[in-house]
């Protein structure tokens, strides 16, 4: 109970922003981007989830190169969302509760290597910001049970092959998405109910 105490709090250092009437984007990393996906586009006011790759450099940014440890990518999710319907503060609660767990570094299991790390990609001053205060915030409280290894870092997002995009909505029986990311569909529908839609 504490903890959803304390993540509701946190939601309120975005409560005085007014709602804007278009289109915003977030770009947040955290595992293998098909399970990061997957969560998102199961969330009411998300119009659109692209999986890709973030930070780098445009010319590495493909599956091959990323997955060699060496390039700086993280593999990411960009995430188009209407925040008069949810807001950027929900996202975040969403990303650090049930689509990843923000305390491994480099890696969330079964995948290793810093493409695998947690991070956020801030597409504005008030996101970066936003962000910065939301994990004080967490780690202050010692929601967790280790200190957050999120990092909050700048660099483009580039998508990702067309064989990657709505990989768990079109391979449902995968083995990888049957017992990593579908948990965390699950686990979104009972955490946030107000937020889940099929």
């Amino acid at each position: 109970m504490k903890s959803r105490f304390i993540l509701l709090s946190i939601l309120a250092l975005g409560a005085a922003a007014p709602a804007q009437a278009k289109a915003e984007t977030a770009v947040l990393a955290g595992g293998c981007f098909w399970g990061m996906e997957s969560v998102f586009e199961h969330v009411k006011g998300v119009t659109n989830v692209v999986s890709g790759y973030a930070g780098g450099s445009a010319k590495d940014a493909n599956y091959d190169k990323v997955s060699s440890e060496s390039t700086g990518h993280a593999e990411a999710v960009k995430i188009t969302y209407d925040p008069s319907k949810v807001s950027y503060a929900q996202l975040l609660q969403i990303y650090f509760t049930v689509a990843h767990d923000p305390t491994q570094v480099n890696r969330q299991d079964p995948d290793t290597g810093p493409s695998y790390r947690s991070a956020i990609f801030p597409q504005s001053p008030q996101q970066a910001a936003f962000a910065r205060a939301f994990i004080s915030r967490l780690n202050g409280a010692h929601i967790f049970k280790a200190p957050i290894a999120t990092k909050i870092e700048k660099g483009g997002f580039y998508p990702a092959e067309a064989y990657h995009q709505d990989f768990a909505r079109k391979n449902p029986t995968y083995p990888y998405i049957v017992i990593n990311d579908r948990p965390k569909v699950v686990a979104l529908k009972k955490k946030f109910p107000a937020f889940y839609r099929a």
